[in-house]
Order: structure tokens, then C-alpha cells, then sequence
């Protein structure tokens, strides 16, 4: 039996906000067994709690936010969600004491090794995902995303840049989903951004967290980072990062597979609110015993 994961012990990280460009303290603690991902902003009186659901991102420009019942913002949730469904992650309380969760490297991976550091805990209870069932489309224009059902996690991703540091390397990935395969190949892809929009970002008071120590910036003709890539399909690699993390705000592990051209957080969060939107394209499975995977009774409310 597939069994909910958790970790042993909690531990604390800080960074700054890359939009506000402020500190950011996290701590992030063991939960129970069935009960989620929780996010809690704790600079707020009363302290204010989000739920992960597709309805709940406000967001989509540039981050992946948040908003809960009481009008609550959080911000900028998608890689340390990358790095909770990568590892398989189940149930965790993570304290945020600001309106933004912090950027760290650009990437998944620092929350890779904290959550690794901070050890993974096995629990005494059938793990749950969420299985698409039937496939579903969403397009904006020439982009599109599909999900299809699958007996695993597997995304096909393709990108269109007109640039030549982006033309060099290969604009496509198709990989099959695990811990193994995440960690080595998806979480240290960083966030990308052109000079000129970084710059134009600044002048509105966005991004001012932003830099080299955060991102690949690229100016008209090449990477400007003096260690240059991670991967020379670093750009393709950060996009199926950000889904992963996007998709996995429908609350569960996912069982699908994802096709994409020229996915963002606004194209993955259609997708999400489209299969939600279709009782007849998903269902909420738990492992059991032998390997079993038993489907749910359907939920008096959907986790759109």
C-alpha cells in the first residue's frame, strides 16, 4: 500500500519576496495524516488560512497567488508546491509571515533539500490522488494544455521562444514523474526573465526582489548569469516546474498525463478550473492494501 507522507521534524527558511524585495520568514511543520496542505500567514490578525484549490489562485501574472474567503493574498506559491509534489508530499502546515512566499534560488530545489533535510515521514493511512479520468482541453490562442488519464504523472511540454539562447537549446521535455526523476531533472531549473522587462518591472515596484542570484536573465542575445545554465533546456525544464507546482494546488497528488505548448500559470490554472469543473473527468482514488486503488465515494465538495 501507497502510504501518506509527511515529515519528522520542522524547520524554518528566510528569504526575500522577489516582488516586494522584503524578508520572508517560512516554517513549515509536520501535519496529520488527511489533512493537506495548509498555508497560514501568521503577519496577519487573526491569522489567515488557504486551502489548496483551483478557485482559490487570484493570480497568474508572473507568480501563482492565492486568495482565501476573507480577501487574504499569498503569493508566489508554485515552486515550494513543485518541490511538495515532486517528493510525494501529502500533508504539511507552512507558516508564511508575509504576503509572498520567498523566491530562493528561482527554483524548487532548496525546498527539495530542506524538506529532505527535515526527513520524510511515513504515515498510517492510504495515500489519495486525484485521477483524471477523461481527457480535458483548455487553448488561449495557439497555446493549449491537455490532461489525459494515466497510470502515472507524465508531462509533455513544449515552449516557443524567438531567442537565440532559448533556439540553442531543446524547447521540449517528456518526462515521466517521480522522486528521482524531479529532484534530478526538474528542481533546479530556475525562473527566466528578458533584462528589458526586468527593468520595466522595477519601474512599477514589481519584481524588486529580482536578480542574477535568482534567475536566468537574458538580454537580447544571451544569458547574462556569469555561471550560465543548470541544463541547456533550463527554460523548458523551469515551465514544467511551475506546472507541476500549478496543478498541484487541485490538493492532491496527481495521476495524469499533461501535454502542453507554451504553458504559463495562467494556461495551467484554466486547465485545473476546467477539469474541476467536470465531475465526469476525475475522481478522488486511495491506495490500499496489495497495491489497490480504491476509488472514493465523490466528495460533498469539489476542491475547485
Amino acid at each position: 500500500m501507497l502510504q501518506q507522507l509527511s515529515i519528522q521534524k520542522a524547520f524554518q527558511m528566510t528569504g526575500i519576496g522577489v516582488h516586494s524585495g522584503r524578508l520572508v520568514r517560512v516554517r513549515v511543520l509536520p501535519a496529520a495524516a488527511n489533512s493537506g496542505i495548509r498555508l497560514v500567514r501568521t503577519d496577519l490578525s487573526p491569522e489567515e488560512t488557504f486551502h489548496l484549490s483551483a478557485g482559490a489562485v487570484h493570480q497568474t501574472m508572473l507568480n501563482t497567488g492565492l486568495v482565501n474567503d476573507n480577501g487574504a493574498r499569498l503569493s508566489t506559491v508554485e515552486h515550494l508546491m513543485a518541490a511538495i509534489s515532486g517528493l510525494t508530499i501529502d500533508n504539511l502546515l507552512i507558516e508564511v509571515d508575509g504576503p509572498e512566499m520567498p523566491i530562493m534560488d528561482g527554483s524548487a530545489a532548496p525546498f527539495v533539500l530542506l524538506l529532505n533535510e527535515a526527513g520524510l515521514k511515513t504515515q498510517h493511512a492510504g495515500k489519495r490522488f486525484l485521477r483524471v479520468t477523461k481527457p480535458v482541453c483548455i487553448r488561449q490562442k495557439d497555446k493549449y494544455a491537455v490532461l489525459r488519464p494515466s497510470d502515472g504523472f507524465r508531462i509533455r511540454a513544449r515552449i516557443d521562444f524567438d531567442h537565440p539562447a532559448l533556439r540553442a537549446g531543446k524547447q521540449s521535455l517528456d518526462i515521466e514523474l517521480t522522486p528521482q526523476s524531479f529532484v534530478a531533472e526538474i528542481s533546479r531549473a530556475r525562473t527566466f526573465g528578458f533584462l528589458s522587462d526586468i527593468e520595466a518591472l522595477h519601474r512599477q515596484g514589481l519584481a524588486l526582489g529580482g536578480g542574477f542570484n535568482n534567475a536566468v536573465v537574458l538580454d537580447d542575445y544571451r544569458v547574462l548569469n556569469p555561471e550560465g545554465l543548470r541544463y541547456p533546456d533550463e527554460f523548458v525544464r523551469h515551465k514544467v516546474l511551475d506546472a507541476i507546482g500549478d496543478l498541484r494546488l487541485c490538493g492532491y497528488n496527481l495521476q495524469a498525463e499533461l501535454e502542453c505548448y507554451k504553458p504559463g500559470h495562467a494556461l495551467n490554472n484554466l486547465l485545473l478550473r476546467e477539469l474541476m469543473a467536470r465531475d465526469d473527468a476525475w475522481e478522488i482514488i486511495t491506495s490500499a492494501p496489495g497495491n489497490q486503488l480504491i476509488p472514493e465515494p465523490r466528495p460533498h465538495w469539489s476542491p475547485a
